[in-house]
């Protein structure tokens, strides 16, 4: 096992991670490739390999419309998450895509003060290791959850 990049993709999860919770969304686009892929679908869908999911993007210039939106355009009720990320494992390398999964929960915390588990579920990605930093060329979050409560504003 190559310790070096195990400690690279785990601070790439806790920058992202970071930047969610701390409300910085103009840098979220930031950790994707330009032609970076972001899914969030359900476990059901994953495996029944159905292409339907509850958001998709295929650029940063998606992600970065969608931060827009969410700024600008939506209304919905102020909330803050406050992700768990754990199991990080790195599960294969080549030619400078990196494969890695973990598990996840985002504790949603709302204007009152009112908290509930939001979400809870994994992360598949593919993480480009060219260049100077590394960026996620996909990232499929799959959610234990069959449906979301609300409105889901934030990225996860």
């Amino acid at each position: 096992m190559d310790h070096q990049l195990q400690l690279e993709i785990e601070n790439l999860y806790a920058r992202y991670v970071h930047c969610i919770d701390e409300d910085r969304l103009e840098d979220w686009p930031g950790f994707f490739a330009e032609d970076g892929r972001y899914q969030i679908t359900t476990a059901e869908n994953h495996e029944r390999s159905l292409p339907i999911g509850i958001f998709f993007a295929s650029s940063r210039g998606m992600l970065q419309d969608r931060v827009s939106a969410l700024r600008e355009a939506n209304i919905y009720e102020p909330q803050r998450y406050r992700h768990s990320v754990s199991a990080i494992l790195v599960t294969g390398s080549d030619g400078g895509m990196v494969q890695a999964r973990a598990n996840f929960q985002v504790i949603r915390v709302m204007r009152d003060g009112t908290m509930d588990l939001f979400a809870t579920g994994r992360y598949l990605d593919k993480i480009t290791s060219r260049g100077t930093a590394m960026k996620f060329a996909e990232r499929l979050v799959i959610l234990d959850n069959k449906r979301i409560d609300t409105l889901l504003a934030i990225p996860i």
